[in-house]
């Protein structure tokens, strides 16, 4: 049954789209251009607020041109998707300046920083006509799209429950821009999380969350949050993470469970463990409507770092390539966003909070 399962990023016929990157932070060296190199994009060219910077990613990975700015990015003729790595704040004017020059965007999670302003840059896209998509790439993590397969050929039966829970330690203060925000954990990590369940089972109509924080830490936002969603009819949710695992790593966990009425799947999200070394996706599953008596365990080959990061990438290209909208697009990723902002409306008003209460 391991051969039957599509799960594997698809990449588009043409991958000669100029792709320039705003920002070389962590995230764009170990997972951005890791990435890009291994499906063959071609990107041309790279800026940073530290030029410095910019100049050594684009050596050490073989990047033609290094601009000064990100204007002078967007307003070259060889760049035809502007890849943004730039905190939320930032986003609304980089998209717009884009927009304005016909160019398409990959565009950072979060969204926005409010409702409202992830709103806007879903209106700029439609405004200028361009594809605009989210870089929520948990969704192409080799461990939740084999999920997907298996759920999309009905092995799962009717879907009931799904969980993730996660128990490791992540220094966020190791990035400076984390340390004093006040919406950290569910805005910046358990985001994967929500948008990964809603790609696998739909949009919950209620979310009911509670965080914290862990004696001592740094910054300021929660840390450990537990999150509850509920969905139309008997379909339930669950995201449990603790981020203060003080334990050595071989206790450490990151795992997913999807229940339906005739299989079971359950996984894990290898690149939690040994972080920042990582390992390869785990799954397995049983299955009724198989007649399957013991767990099937396909070997999946990749991680969520770097090579889900493919999929984001290669999905708008394929939605330019063939003139729709991409399945990652930043107007399908406001459904995301009031998940997190109702989660984090519920931990403030202390009671579930309904996705539809979510409009500024």
């Amino acid at each position: 049954m391991a051969n039957q399962l599509d799960y594997k990023p698809k990449l588009p016929r043409d991958r000669s789209l100029g792709i320039g990157i705003i920002g070389a932070g962590e995230i764009v060296r170990e997972a951005h251009l890791p990435a890009y190199e291994m499906a063959g994009f071609n990107v041309v060219g790279i800026t940073n607020r530290t030029r410095a910077r910019a100049e050594q990613a684009a050596e050490a990975f073989a990047i033609p041109k290094v601009y000064d700015s990100a204007k002078e990015l967007i307003e070259d003729p060889d760049v035809q998707i502007v890849d943004i790595a730039l905190t939320a704040d930032l986003q609304p004017e980089i998209v717009r300046m884009a927009a304005k020059a016909g160019k398409h965007v990959l565009c950072q999670k979060p969204l926005g920083e409010t409702y409202a302003a992830a709103v806007e840059i879903a209106d700029i896209c439609d405004e200028y006509g361009i594809r605009g998509a989210v870089n929520q790439q948990m969704r192409w993590a080799p461990g939740i799209r084999a999920s997907h397969a298996i759920i999309q050929k009905g092995w799962l039966g009717e879907p009931v429950q799904a969980d993730v829970q996660v128990n490791v330690h992540t220094d966020f203060a190791g990035w400076p821009f984390l340390r004093d925000i006040e919406t950290l954990e569910i805005m910046y990590h358990s985001i994967h999380y929500l948008d990964s369940i809603r790609f696998l089972f739909g949009t919950p109509e209620a979310v009911f969350a509670d965080g914290a924080r862990y004696p001592g830490q740094v910054c300021r936002g929660e840390t450990r949050t537990t999150i509850h969603l509920r969905f139309p009819g008997e379909i339930r949710g669950l995201v449990h993470d603790n981020h203060n695992n003080w334990a050595p790593m071989d206790d450490w966990y990151a795992t997913f469970r999807f229940e339906g009425t005739k299989g079971i799947i359950t996984g894990t999200n290898g690149a939690l463990y040994n972080y920042p070394e990582g390992r390869e996706d785990t799954i397995r599953y049983l299955s009724k409507e198989l007649s399957l008596s013991v767990w099937q365990e396909p070997k999946l080959e990749g991680r969520w770092f770097p090579h889900a990061f493919m999929g984001t990438m290669g999905e708008l290209m394929r939605a330019i390539e063939d003139g729709r909208e991409p399945e990652n697009s930043v107007r399908d990723n406001l459904l995301t966003l009031k998940m997190v902002f109702a989660a984090y409306r519920s931990m403030a008003e202390r009671r579930p909070v309904f996705l539809e209460e979510i409009n500024s």
